[in-house]
């Protein structure tokens, strides 16, 4: 009647391709992220607003150029991404996509952009890569604000320490007697406050060293240290927090036939363990994990063991407690990560021993984890790379290998 003709499936289906490529176009071209496509010889073919924005180049100069001239990564240091580290290069040759919360990026005026960035593969139906899409913000106001939290929380911790230990110390003078006298009442809500302001004082240096690595400044002297020498001083002192709870602290170096041959003399053979660490951040470590283990040990034993091959030094701490839900093993070595039960909560904890103990471990390229069942305990495991008779002979020509010694960060 008004002269309206019926459309044919071929022609819908095209008005969809249509409407698609639109909504396409209109979402590339009104993201507030940076979007770039380049092809396998790094050719950007797409470049969209908030990209030119960010780099300051417009997209008709962009287009055809190499990604990496554009879009140029670099370090905090202004230092370029080496052709290893670069991930515009890596993402070609992946099928695995890939995240940088800590990049920046250089734009055409030479400006230092704080950005995180986002890459994909595109893979054909034969499984070649044969595009990359890079999706990038940013993120300065953000970096700046989460840096103004770490500079709060690094100064307050330190002012706080002062007089947080001037204060144990004082009650440990009241606890003294031979330097004050007072009745068993008063020491029971002494003892408490004493017991308390250790934990707060922890707590402060948990936020300061967290801080720290962070942002990459932790303190670290790393020297050739022998793992069972230092392990060794340290089970000592261990041993007596275990027995003030009723639990065994048992340690194991080396592996059992080891352990129980003999010598002539009749004294124990142990292996050498030799790794390039900072002894006092190993200590550290070993505490961290043992005071866990104690925390969520009812009864039975800790094991502190030391073993190894040619190429790691591996330490284990095993316990027989409670065990960790299998749902919450990904995540505990997380910022403030707790296990959320009831026993966990009355036990207290500021979720920031773990996550330390991860950054000290990675500052000498080894690695952390645990392996835990609900109800049958928990083992953590840390390895370190170990050196060789020739690295420690060549290492400590000039230097005599030091002891290790209980010297804990405080």
């Amino acid at each position: 009647m008004f002269g309206f003709k019926k459309k044919t499936a071929d022609q819908k289906t095209g008005d969809n391709t249509q409407d698609d490529q639109k909504s396409f176009a209109t979402i590339f071209q009104n993201i507030e992220d940076g979007v770039a496509l380049f092809d396998v010889q790094g050719t950007i073919k797409l470049f969209n607003p908030a990209a030119e924005k960010i780099t300051g180049w417009t997209s008709k100069d962009a287009i055809g150029i190499n990604i990496t001239q554009v879009v140029q990564l670099v370090n905090e240091k202004g230092e370029a991404y080496s052709e290893t580290e670069n991930p515009l290069k890596k993402i070609l040759a992946s099928k695995v996509s890939m995240r940088d919360n800590n990049a920046f990026l250089m734009s055409k005026n030479k400006a230092q952009i704080a950005v995180s960035t986002s890459l994909s593969p595109i893979v054909s139906d034969s499984g070649e890569v044969t595009q990359a899409v890079i999706v990038f913000r940013d993120v300065t106001r953000e970096r700046a604000e989460d840096q103004q939290r770490k500079d709060f929380v690094s100064t307050a911790s330190h002012e706080m320490r002062t007089p947080i230990a001037e204060i144990e110390g004082f009650l440990s003078l009241v606890l003294n007697e031979k330097v004050a006298t007072i009745d068993s009442r008063a020491k029971g809500f002494i003892d408490k406050a004493y017991a308390s302001t250790k934990h707060l004082g922890k707590l402060f240096q948990d936020l300061l060293t967290t801080t720290k690595a962070e942002d990459g400044s932790i303190t670290s002297n790393p020297q050739v240290i022998e793992m069972g020498q230092l392990i060794d001083k340290i089970a000592a002192g261990l041993k007596i927090l275990g027995d003030q709870k009723n639990i065994l602290t048992e340690l194991v170096i080396g592996s059992s036939s080891l352990i129980n041959a003999r010598t002539g003399s009749g004294q124990v053979v142990k292996p050498l363990y030799y790794v390039f660490a900072d002894p006092e951040r190993i200590n550290q470590v070993i505490d961290n994990l043992f005071d866990n283990a104690l925390k969520y040990t009812e009864k039975g034993k800790i094991t502190i063991g030391l073993t190894g091959n040619d190429k790691v030094v591996q330490l284990y701490i095993k316990d027989t407690g409670s065990g960790i839900p299998k749902e919450d093993l990904s995540h505990l070595f997380q910022k403030f990560y707790r296990v959320d039960s009831s026993k966990t909560r009355t036990i207290g904890g500021s979720g920031l021993g773990l996550f330390i103990c991860k950054k000290i471990i990675e500052l000498y390229n080894g690695r952390i984890w645990v392996e835990s069942e609900e109800g049958q305990g928990s083992t953590f495991y840390v390895n370190l790379p170990r050196l060789s008779s020739q690295q420690v002979q060549s290492m400590t020509a000039t230097t005599a290998v030091q002891p290790a010694t209980k010297t804990l960060a405080k």
